[in-house]
């Protein structure tokens, strides 16, 4: 079985070819330009680079959010394209999921944190049983003080990874009461080659739908809908 691979949910661009158990080919890129700048051309040089039919795929994979907006867009229009030329189907990774899936086998509790600004963080709260990842607390939009008081109650080794980490270490560092660590850099960020592995489990779930029925999965509203509601409200008093 072969995966085409995509993750733009964040700060990072990376797509991915998958094949079995075999990783074929990962392009990560982590710098400072729009995923509308790289995504194309990065999906682009793989597919020459590994001489990948690209109707030999079987499903692409897309880490579906939560994230930046503007990033699950891009990755979105760039999937649903694909999946109808090519009459392919598309399965949505949830975002932390894909981020838990680069921690694959630890015996630690697994938190990713994505930061949502506000003091807010996409998180979620995960562990490996038996090869599997199991869902402690699903994905949510929640404080970084919320998701913290969690683990303590859970009371149980933990692993921090995300770009959440740099932006609110110094409240982890001083709000937690398990043992933790931050998980090193090549493990820290989103990769399409851990989305492209979790796409295996949805694949035998039958959990995929057509190209043009997939939608990302923004968890809550953006700031300028925020806003826009904020507004429409003061305008009715």
């Amino acid at each position: 079985m072969k995966i085409l691979a995509v993750d733009s949910s964040g700060l990072v661009a990376s797509v991915a070819v998958l094949e079995d158990d075999s990783l074929v080919a990962e392009y990560t890129v982590n710098y400072k330009k729009t995923h509308s700048q790289t995504l194309l051309p990065m999906l682009d040089e793989i597919i020459k680079m590994t001489d990948t039919d690209l109707n030999a795929i079987d499903v692409i994979a897309v880490a579906k959010g939560p994230g930046s907006f503007t990033g699950l867009r891009i990755g979105a229009a760039t999937v649903k394209g694909l999946g109808f030329a090519l009459d392919k189907p598309v399965i949505g990774i949830p975002t932390v999921e894909g981020l838990a899936m680069n921690l694959y086998g630890t015996a630690a509790l697994i938190c990713p944190l994505m930061d949502a600004r506000r003091n807010q963080v996409y998180t979620g709260i995960y562990r490996f049983q038996k090869g599997k990842l199991q869902i402690v607390k699903e994905q949510i939009a929640t404080g970084i003080e919320d998701i913290i008081e969690a683990l303590n109650l859970i009371g149980e080794e933990v692993i921090f990874l995300g770009d959440g980490v740099p932006v609110y270490r110094d409240i982890i560092q001083e709000k937690i009461q398990v043992s933790y660590t931050f998980a090193p850099a090549h493990v820290n960020k989103q990769r399409a080659a851990a989305v492209g592995v979790r796409a295996f489990d949805y694949w035998e779930q039958k959990a995929y739908v057509n190209a043009d029925e997939f939608k990302p999965d923004y968890i809550r509203l953006s700031q300028a809908e925020r806003e826009r509601l904020e507004k429409e409200k003061k305008d009715n008093i």
